[in-house]
């Protein structure tokens, strides 16, 4: 047993089972701001756009700023735990990113918001994955199913949560609000983690060896391929000399970061982790299964919001009833857990997600909410099944010494799959839009019938409204043209999620290199 464990379990019989209860609730809460965070400023851009006097280009920073920081920090944080300790550390990161979320809520420029987003993306990276191997670390292997089904709740209604949550406070009380909503729960997890994590064993951390060469060529690496993914699309890809020059540095980083933790003594990343089959398997899984909930997350409030005419509010509330299904299920994830194997549920999850993004290429311009309500509640049910088995089948037999940088590689695959997710859809939105607009285009003719009965019925509505003949026909030319960009958009959606089921069905291939999650070992001994 680990000096973490034995001070753990004299702090259990001191102070009762309750200790190990708000250990998982603090450190829950901990990732649960560090994703929300993730999506809780989008819908507020156009009004810190126009509060801070910034450019839509400008004012995107506040996003990449925090993808940016997290997708660096993520994978040190094992690391980083090692070297000050978990309590230390974990405490660290809370206070930190509770005060950077201050920082941004007084901004009084754009600059200063960015620099505050960066320093909560750095202190919020430290959250996420070090809270899951605290979780492994801190209970059993009969409670990892439900410890890991909080966390796991967490890390899926978070993202749902926060347009709902950022379009309420920012049109009840302004943008600001979406940063001092984390004030008192930041304060209410600290408190939690002071009182309940046990003190860190006392070592010498003056001689943990620094890799700085590694440190540098994972900012470099990882830095340059989030800015990438993140500006991508709108520098218009490789047609931008940046995009160009960091795409060429992330590769090139990423190979010389590779080269430098695997021969280097102590690295700052562990990639040796990945030898393991259920590891390497599941951190794959992981991203593709960010890229599809971060994707269609993306896609379903963009749709209704463009075309449907949805405020971000009502965009929000469509997906309540899923997120609903995912908290009640999620609890008894855990039970499942003890009775079947991860990998069959990891199976029926994916399939189910499939299946209701085989059910989306069917919405149009008149698709109403009832329709949406029976697969964004299948999407949240599919997610249960998909998360916390295979956060199971992936580190439920990781040798203890090693679940920290496990957890690290699965976490950061899972936000660096939403990245490149929501990258590559907005690029093929672009791009399949632009097809299917040119082939409707080509069908609206005088010799197609349809079309011209359509474009006769534009002009009537405006001549009965009193305009001269020639007024009416142009604005029944510029009606059509409205009607096909509206329907290009619309059969574009429908090719992204038809692109993600299939994904998801090529996926399955994966669940052959997971373990079954049910021979834990993570209570035997962590380091």
């Amino acid at each position: 047993m680990s000096g973490y464990q034995k001070a753990l379990e004299q702090k259990v019989a001191e102070k009762g089972q309750i200790v190990r209860w708000l250990i998982a609730v603090a450190v829950s809460l901990g990732a649960l701001l560090e994703v929300l965070d993730t999506s809780i400023v989008n819908v507020a851009l156009p009004h810190i756009q126009g509060n801070l006097g910034a450019t839509l280009s400008e004012v995107g920073w506040v996003i990449t700023a925090y993808s940016v920081a997290n997708g660096i920090m993520i994978p040190l944080s094992a690391w980083l735990g090692t070297a000050f300790g978990r309590k230390k550390y974990f405490v660290v990161s809370m206070i930190g990113f509770t005060l950077a979320s201050i920082l941004c809520g007084v901004s009084t420029n754009l600059v200063m918001l960015v620099l505050a987003r960066l320093l909560q993306g750095l202190f919020g990276g430290g959250l996420l994955a070090k809270a899951q191997s605290i979780l492994f670390e801190s209970f059993p292997k009969e409670l990892q199913g439900h410890a890991q089904g909080l966390f796991g709740l967490c890390i899926i209604v978070g993202p749902i949560l926060g347009p709902t949550l950022g379009g309420y406070l920012t049109d009840t009380f302004n943008w600001r609000w979406i940063f001092f909503i984390n004030i008192p729960f930041g304060i209410l997890a600290t408190l939690m983690c002071l009182y309940a994590l046990p003190d860190d064993v006392p070592g010498d951390t003056s001689k943990v060896k620094v890799d700085w060469l590694g440190i540098f060529l994972l900012i470099v690496a990882v830095g340059s391929f989030q800015y990438v993914l993140e500006e991508g699309q709108h520098d218009d890809w490789f047609s931008s000399p940046t995009i160009v020059t960091l795409s060429i540095a992330a590769f090139v980083g990423f190979i010389l970061f590779i080269v430098q933790e695997l021969t280097t003594e102590k690295p700052a990343v562990e990639l040796r982790v990945l030898r393991h089959r259920a590891i390497a398997g599941g951190s794959l899984f992981s991203l593709v299964m960010g890229m599809t909930m971060y994707g269609s997350m993306f896609t379903i409030p963009s749709f209704v919001q463009t075309l449907l005419g949805f405020t971000a509010m009502q965009a929000g509330l469509l997906q309540l009833p899923g997120s609903i299904a995912s908290a009640i299920l999620m609890p008894l994830s855990g039970i499942f857990s003890k009775y079947f194997d991860a990998r069959v549920l990891v199976g029926i999850g994916t399939m189910l997600m499939a299946w209701v993004m085989f059910q989306l290429t069917n919405i149009n311009l008149g698709t109403n909410v009832d329709y949406f309500f029976w697969p964004l509640l299948a999407r949240g049910v599919a997610m249960v099944f998909m998360y916390m088995p295979l956060t199971m089948a992936t580190l439920g037999n990781c040798p203890p010494e090693e679940i920290a940088e496990a957890s690290g590689f699965f976490n950061l695959a899972r936000q660096l799959g939403g990245s490149i997710g929501i990258a590559a859809i907005t690029t093929l939105l672009a791009r399949r839009d632009e097809f299917h607009r040119s082939v409707l285009i080509e069908k609206v003719t005088p010799f197609n019938q349809a079309a011209v009965e359509t474009m006769n019925g534009f002009a009537s509505i405006f001549k009965s409204h009193g305009v001269s003949p020639h007024d009416a026909e142009s604005g029944a030319r510029l009606l059509a043209n409205s009607e096909v960009l509206r329907q290009a958009s619309v059969l574009s959606f429908a090719d992204i999620s038809w692109l993600v089921g299939v994904l998801l069905c090529a996926s399955m291939g994966l669940l052959f290199l997971l373990d079954s999650g049910r021979k834990s070992k993570v209570s035997v001994e962590v380091h």
